[in-house]
């Protein structure tokens, strides 16, 4: 009998987590349908929540590795597609010109394929950071919970400044689309 009550309790419990989670998750567009993230993004005025991603070199990086800059945080699900790539390459550009400014450009690409790209395309005045191994999507609740895209991070830009406090996120509403550079480009500005 205890296990019984037990067992419905446990599940209770999941299906409150997953109402929980879905309410406090976003919806994007995902090829015209929508899909949905993990959580809302942390909001502007609050600190960052640390994070431990894998760099090109297969070293992790934290949010302590960059404290002292601002962080322009280019999230998005594959650098394998178009709109991923063209973002990298627009804050490539921009990035050159910022002093004092690091973007990192955050997916679940395996290290070996962020590298790859980066040689290709001539991409070095941005920081690609894989978060195949950690929990990165979750806490920035930027991991898509459902569609064929399930896992993969949404597209989104997130500006920290160099005492570790978010000024500025965006969730692209369309992960289609290409975020505000501009907009994020000012935040570090200001």
């Amino acid at each position: 009998m205890y296990s019984k009550l037990f067992s419905g309790a446990l599940l209770l419990l999941a299906v409150f987590t997953f109402a929980q989670n879905s309410k406090s998750g976003n919806t994007v567009l995902a090829g015209g349908k929508p899909v949905h993230t993990y959580a809302k993004l942390p909001a502007v005025s609050k600190m960052a929540p640390n994070f431990t991603l894998t760099d090109v070199t297969m070293k992790e990086q934290t949010l302590e590795s960059y404290k002292g800059k601002y962080m322009i945080l280019n999230i998005f699900p594959s650098v394998d597609t178009g709109v991923c790539s063209a973002s990298v390459r627009h804050f490539n550009e921009d990035a050159a010109n910022l002093p004092n400014t690091v973007v990192l450009c955050i997916s679940k690409d395996l290290p070996f394929a962020q590298k790859r790209f980066c040689g290709a395309e001539g991409i070095k005045n941005v920081v690609m950071l894989s978060d195949f191994r950690s929990d990165f999507g979750k806490k920035y609740g930027v991991e898509l919970t459902d569609s064929a895209m399930k896992g993969l991070l949404s597209r989104a830009v997130v500006v920290i400044d160099p005492l570790g406090k978010i000024v500025y996120e965006e969730q692209v509403e369309d992960i289609s689309h290409e975020p505000n550079y501009e907009a994020a480009i000012a935040a570090v500005k200001k």
